[in-house]
């Protein structure tokens, strides 16, 4: 028993030494950068930092996660700092930081546990690793996004008619947010798998249907998950586990099909036995690199989140302010009708210049993913955040989180203006000089910044000057104010109600 006794005093005495070392050396670190501590926000306890994390999901619950996060910027500054689940973090809107995270000192930064609860539906690919396998999963998905793929929308059309069919020309209400998530995943299916999962035209309960309601459910769960932090394993949600399986097996099926169809002297042609071009098919492209079913599922899962949910984003809140203001509809209008009908091919999208406008300003007020984190790999410093005036260094700990909300920084006024809570897609005018650099990072930035942007920004366009050339006017159905509709991703969280004037 005495020797237990004493086993146990060595080891508290050997935890307390090495605290202390780790102490002094945070000291001295802290010294050497010339660091200053953050400003804490007021909580009960910084421990385990519960209230925090119970005021973050009851206001994720009632859509006012976002303005929250504004108003403690407005309150508390720039960069701040708070306990939740046992974890310190450190929220930011300053460029600088932003900046020094993704791209000068990327290497110090990792996305940390994110596998842990993105996991079970996604797995190991793109968007949930580091290091040599994130740079792995990096090399086999870049090459797949190249101009002539971005470029060929002959395809897309198919889909875009579909949905032009189901929009009523009787007047009625139509949400078109629901419309433009099927769309999206009608077209980010065939591109990625070869086979369309149809949802704008398949029967209700139909696998298609289920699967995409299914690949919905995970996402929503996934963003309670992550805020659990390492606690996340002892989370059950069955109901989560259920999703995921339905939507592994509804791809999985699709995969093996491609396997069994799949030999090596079919995997350079071009052109099959009529000298016809074929479809480009990302999953296809993938099968020259790999064979193994289960990181093809994992890699097609993670392009498919951002492909799809990007898209469908940018097009909701697009049309949703379009709805509320007929004068960017009338511009906008005016520009497309120049085209006189005709379809128009990727360079001709490029050159309208109105239309990138309003696209960067919904991305601006709207970003597609509106904050995010990396976790400190080391101790390492952000050049802002520390002192009174939040002008000196600031020391990050190693495991330390820093969040930063694009969506407050894209509507800070000293970078845009006394209006940056207006749309004003003429800010992006070449006269107005605006230079926000990493002020504006609605795609991300650094070595992450997302591959598949110019694919997201064309499919957008295409489909806005289609719907445009098809219908003459568009009246707002939803009196509502805007709300946050936060998942992985943020939507409308009213939806996009509206009734389409036919010419």
């Amino acid at each position: 028993m005495g020797h237990v006794y004493t086993f146990g005093i060595i080891l508290g005495v050997l935890f307390l030494a090495r605290q202390a070392i780790s102490y002094i050396s945070a000291a001295r670190f802290k010294k050497r950068h010339g660091c200053k501590l953050a400003r804490q926000i007021p909580q009960r306890e910084t421990i385990i930092g519960y209230d925090f994390y119970r005021e973050r999901v009851e206001s994720s619950k009632n859509k006012t996660f976002l303005e929250n996060t504004k108003k403690r910027h407005d309150t508390y500054g720039a960069t701040w700092t708070a306990s939740t689940m046992g974890r310190r973090f450190y929220s930011t809107i300053e460029p600088d930081n932003v900046k020094t995270v993704l791209a000068t000192n990327f290497k110090e930064y990792g996305v940390g546990s994110r596998l842990k609860a993105f996991g079970p539906l996604l797995g190991e690919g793109i968007f949930t690793t580091d290091g040599a396998q994130w740079e792995h999963s990096r090399a086999l998905v870049r090459p797949n996004f190249t101009r002539a793929q971005v470029a060929d929308l002959d395809t897309f059309e198919t889909h875009i008619q579909k949905l032009i069919g189901k929009i009523p020309t009787n007047g009625s209400t139509i949400d078109l947010q629901t419309l433009f998530f099927q769309l999206t995943l009608d077209s980010a299916t065939e591109f990625l798998f070869g086979e369309t999962v149809a949802s704008l035209t398949s029967p209700e309960g139909s696998p298609q249907q289920q699967f995409g309601k299914m690949f919905d459910l995970a996402q929503v769960r996934i963003g309670a998950r992550a805020r659990l932090g390492n606690l996340v394993i002892f989370h059950r949600d069955p109901e989560f586990t259920a999703a995921c399986k339905i939507v592994h097996n509804f791809v999985d099926g699709i995969i093996n099909r491609a396997l069994e169809k799949a030999e090596p002297v079919d995997m350079e042609k071009s052109i099959d036995g009529t000298g016809k071009k074929e479809n480009y098919i990302f999953l296809t492209e993938m099968l020259k690199t790999t064979r193994d079913p289960k990181q093809l599922r994992e890699e097609l899962l993670n392009i498919l989140l951002a492909g799809r949910d990007t898209t469908a984003s940018l097009l909701s809140h697009t049309f949703h302010v379009l709805a509320r203001r007929p004068d960017i509809w009338n511009k906008l209008k005016a520009e497309i009708d120049e085209l006189g009908g005709e379809k128009p091919d990727y360079e001709t999208l490029r050159n309208l210049k109105y239309l990138k406008w309003v696209l960067n300003e919904s991305l601006r007020l709207f970003p597609v993913v509106p904050s995010n984190g990396r976790f400190a790999k080391k101790d390492t410093v952000l050049p802002r955040g520390g002192g009174a005036n939040g002008e000196s260094p600031l020391f990050i700990p190693k495991g330390g989180i820093v969040m930063y909300s694009v969506y407050v920084m894209h509507r800070r006024e000293d970078i845009y203006g006394p209006d940056a809570l207006e749309f004003r897609p003429e800010r992006w005018a070449p006269e107005e000089n605006l230079r926000p650099g990493w002020g504006y990072l609605p795609f991300n930035g650094g070595p992450r910044i997302c591959v598949g942007q110019q694919f997201a920004l064309t499919e957008a366009s295409y489909t806005i000057v289609r719907i445009l050339q098809e219908f003459a006017a568009i009246e707002s159905r939803d009196s509502t104010a805007w709300v946050e509709g936060l998942s992985l991703t943020m939507s409308s969280g009213n939806g996009v109600k509206v009734s389409m004037i036919p010419k």
